[in-house]
């Protein structure tokens, strides 16, 4: 009985380990399951860098950039921020971007990491959040235009259409829409009224101030942007007038504020997409300063290969800096398939003219005419049954803009053609007029010829013909009359007995072409 009883006892104290155990498994699953039903929900960030001249090219890449930030899942978008500004159409096209499109999509949040100035400021603040990084300015929108200074009604034009800019961004995010346009105009006047109701600090243009005494406090109002200055704020300023939702030290602290307000965890590490190689490259291309190289490559080509016949290093430079041009405004939807054809026909038209047809007439004023279009045309960004002018105030800038770079490379190649047409081609194709000769003729350079003595004065002029007997290659011999004429194909190999025309005489340089057959 005793021993029954101690195996009884045994197995009791085995159960009563077995039920604490399992009691505790249970309690511990509840713990695990409270404390994950508590958790914040983990969230997916991306950073986009939007760093240097905002531009087209920029404006692609930030979409392209975007789309992929939601293609791997991001919830948070988060633009690094770092520029000077700008053209107004590109900062024009990221803020309706950011607002209109892939706002919805995902949350937008700017980061100041050096400074939102101009157009980075409108691109700021197209963003649902603003975060400024410690010390870092945002502000001082008012339009330029690059050679051009802005005054009376073209820039009201212009100031009009980016006030707009702001103003919608202001009511889309939330921020204080009288301070975002103080960035653009230099005539407003911002006061700053407290609210008795809400405790907060409103702001109101010098025209727009409240006059109810039970609502705001207007004893104590502030001026804080005087008329005649543009505004421009640290981001401590910006923080305190509502601005910046926070400051940070860096990225993570910015990424904590976030975390902290909206109640969620962010994946580390934070995904960063900066630009590729590609679309660095054709936003440089597309700089006012290359631009103007580009052109007067390739106008100098063309005027240095017109004056030394054969097609050579001059003729590549020109196609190399025209096949640049057109493809880096191509790649940023600058131009158009009909901009092109226009440019390749009128390219076309003009060789026709200087090579084919003899004299300068209604073929080669058309392929300038084309060439100047398709040019034209690719200042504008345009679809292609579009007519190629400026519709917008910003269109209209950044037109300007595009137009002093190829003015200026035209004006380069002015200056370099006059240098070489006085001290290199005294005698050669265009812009001759206008370069000063001496006073005293000068004696003409004496044609190498061999003939009978009698026929030794006859005068050879473009359009005489003759007989080639020493082939062309192009240098060769030919005869006119009883003369043997050392001359110059135009870049052709002309056999002996073809007859040949005299195009020009250069110097003591008898140039000739093959003489077609009369049918």
């Amino acid at each position: 009985m005793k021993g029954f009883s101690g195996a009884y006892l045994q197995r009791a104290e085995r159960n009563r380990f077995g039920r604490g155990g399992l009691l505790f498994g249970f309690l511990l699953a509840c713990i695990l399951i409270a404390a994950e039903d508590g958790a914040p929900p983990v969230r997916k960030a991306v950073v986009i860098s939007c760093h240097e001249m905002i531009d087209d090219g920029l404006y692609r890449s930030i979409v392209r950039r975007s789309n992929e930030a939601i293609r791997r899942g991001a919830d948070y978008l988060i633009l690094d921020i770092s520029t000077y500004g700008g053209l107004v159409e590109s900062a024009d096209d990221i803020s309706k971007y950011l607002i209109l499109d892939i706002g919805k999509k995902i949350h937008t949040v700017a980061y100041v990491s050096t400074e939102a100035i101009s157009a980075g400021a409108m691109i700021s603040t197209s963003c649902k959040d603003i975060i400024m990084r410690e010390n870092t300015t945002i502000g001082c929108s008012a339009p330029v235009a690059m050679g051009t200074p802005l005054e009376g009604a073209e820039r009201e034009k212009i100031e009009s259409f980016v006030r707009a800019a702001f103003s919608r961004a202001a009511q889309a995010n939330g921020y204080p829409e009288a301070l975002l346009k103080a960035m653009v105009s230099r005539e407003l006047e911002v006061w700053q009224v407290r609210n008795k109701k809400t405790g907060q600090n409103e702001y109101f243009e010098k025209e727009y101030l409240p006059n109810d005494p039970n609502t705001y406090d207007l004893n104590n109002r502030k001026l804080v942007v005087k008329e005649g200055e543009l505004l421009t704020l640290t981001a401590a300023k910006a923080l305190e007038y509502g601005i910046a939702r926070a400051v940070a030290a860096d990225l993570e602290e910015a990424l904590a504020f976030l975390e902290k307000r909206d109640g969620i965890v962010f994946e580390r590490p934070v995904l960063t997409l900066e630009t590729t190689w590609s679309e660095e490259l054709v936003r440089f291309l597309n700089s006012p300063l290359v631009v103007s190289i580009l052109v007067l490559g390739i106008l100098l080509g063309i005027y240095v290969e017109l004056n030394t016949p054969g097609i050579g290093l001059p003729s590549l430079l020109a196609l190399s800096c025209l096949i640049i041009l057109v493809g880096s405004k191509y790649l940023i939807g600058m131009a158009n398939w009909i901009e092109i054809a226009l440019l390749i026909l009128g390219i076309v038209l003009l060789l026709i003219e200087i090579f084919i047809i003899p004299g300068f007439g209604l073929t080669g004023a058309a392929g300038i005419f084309l060439i100047l279009a398709g040019l034209f045309g690719m200042l504008i960004k345009n679809a292609p049954d579009e007519f190629p002018w400026p519709q917008g105030d910003g269109q209209w800038k950044d037109f300007l803009d595009n137009l002093t770079g190829v003015s200026l490379g035209f004006l380069l190649f002015l200056v370099i053609a006059y240098l070489l047409a006085k001290y290199v081609f005294p005698k050669g194709l265009f812009i001759k007029g206008l370069v000063l000769r001496d006073a005293v003729p000068q004696t003409a350079l004496p044609i190498s010829a061999t003939g009978m003595p009698e026929q030794q004065e006859q005068t050879l002029r473009p359009g005489d013909t003759g007989i080639v007997v020493s082939t062309c290659r192009p240098a060769g011999q030919a005869r006119f009359g009883d003369k043997i004429v050392d001359v110059v194909s135009e870049a052709e190999f002309i056999e002996p007995n073809k007859p040949v025309v005299i195009r020009r005489i250069s110097g003591n340089r008898v140039i000739v072409k093959e003489q077609e057959k009369k049918e």
